[in-house]
């Protein structure tokens, strides 16, 4: 099944495969226009008649998982949720951070397998959704020598920040390539104006937690959930 995009007034969601798995189907909804429980059932009656077996939503706050929940959704996994207000110019990064284009993106997924447990890793589907999920969106990449060490992606909407995905490779981890990246992403978000950066990850990701609070990040309450049901 390709991806399609479902409809419902002023809200509206997108349906496709779960970051390339052939049996379980990924629900995207506007965040902007929550949906309400029917509609959420139509989603999942689309999902089944297309043959998958199983649904997991993107990544939700506290707000909309009740629609879900009625809808016979449940928790499958929770992520942190931080915040930072960009109120002064951060400092640049002190190494190397260059564009990543298409080129890159076999380079970018084999490292992101690297770096991620099976269920996080985002696959070619889930690679085109971070850099489509927001109106601008910044592409990049760090190198030793002719090896790529990490990639990120950052995106913005109006003056709200996202650091969207932030990975290094296995080998590369603690020699400063996450700070360099989350350096060049809060940098280029404040001088685009952004007054507020927001990422996420996952609650057992002590390392990465600890960088993002080293940059003024604090924990919103409440965190977000994938949530998931069978069908």
């Amino acid at each position: 099944m390709k991806q399609q995009t479902l409809r419902f007034g002023q809200a509206w969601a997108r349906l496709g495969p779960w970051r390339g798995g052939d049996h379980v189907a990924h629900l995207v909804v506007a965040a902007e226009s929550p949906m309400h429980a029917a509609a959420i059932l139509e989603c999942v009656h689309q999902a089944r008649a297309a043959g998958f077996t199983s649904v997991l939503t993107s990544a939700m706050g506290p707000d909309d998982e009740e629609a879900f929940t009625e809808a016979g959704f449940a928790v499958h996994e929770r992520l942190h949720l931080l915040a930072c207000d960009l109120g002064t110019e951060p400092l640049p990064p002190t190494r190397r951070v260059s564009r990543a284009g298409h080129r890159d993106r076999a380079a970018v997924l084999s490292l992101d397998a690297a770096a991620f447990a099976p269920f996080w890793r985002l696959g070619a589907l889930g690679l085109r959704d971070a850099l489509e999920a927001t109106p601008i969106c910044r592409f990049r990449a760090t190198h030793a020598g002719h090896d790529l060490t990490g990639y990120a992606i950052t995106g913005r909407a109006g003056n709200q920040g996202y650091l969207q995905r932030i990975a290094v490779h296995p080998r590369a981890q603690r020699e400063g390539w996450g700070r360099a990246l989350v350096a060049d992403a809060m940098h280029w978000l404040w001088q685009a104006g952004v007054v507020r950066a927001s990422v996420n990850t996952q609650l057992d990701n002590a390392p990465a937690l600890a960088l993002y609070e080293s940059f003024g990040f604090r924990l919103l309450p409440g965190g977000l959930a994938v949530l998931g049901r069978t069908l």
